[in-house]
């Protein structure tokens, strides 16, 4: 009357998954000096996150290093200094406290990148894993030398024409 069934999912391809060995992360540096914050933040959290290696593996943690030095020195496009606005709540009534971008960068200048690469990452606990993989500096210097750390190759960051004399595109001028 009743028959025995088995559920098995069938497996369609064969997978990969990443070896804990032979693949150790490396370590990148990059200057933010003249940046913009998104582009350089996509950049970023694609390599803390490892979806730049063919190896990827969605659960388990393949990203790389990734040493920011000139974080106080990063751009924005338009007006987002003063329209951009950090919000902070302490969990109590009324303690949201709101804050422009040019208010957190001359506080905190750190937290302008992490909070964009941080909003580029899957909310999990492998991301929070990852994010400690980034590592954020306001200067040139950085205690990190013993790990050998190495430029992101060339191309991955894109510089973007920051001179405000510049037509827009669209723009009524002509």
């Amino acid at each position: 009357m009743f028959q025995n069934k088995t559920y098995q999912a069938q497996q369609r391809a064969p997978h990969y998954f990443e070896p804990k060995g032979p693949n150790a992360p490396k370590w990148y540096v990059v200057d933010a000096k003249d940046q913009v914050v998104g582009r350089l933040a996509t950049v970023i959290a694609r390599v803390i996150t490892g979806k730049h290696k063919p190896t990827f593996t969605r659960h388990a943690d393949t990203g790389d290093f990734v040493i920011i030095l000139n974080a106080d020195k990063v751009h924005f496009t338009g007006k987002k200094w003063s329209d951009k606005l950090y919000r902070d709540h302490s969990d109590f009534v009324g303690g949201l406290k709101t804050k422009t971008a040019s208010e957190v960068m001359l506080r905190h200048p750190d937290k302008i990148l992490r909070d964009a690469i941080w909003g580029m990452t899957g909310k999990s606990n492998l991301a929070r894993h990852q994010m400690k993989k980034l590592k954020i500096y306001v200067g040139t210097e950085h205690p990190h030398a013993a790990q050998e750390p190495q430029a992101l190759p060339t191309g991955t960051t894109r510089k973007t024409n920051l001179d405000p004399a510049r037509k827009r595109r669209g723009s009524m001028n002509k």
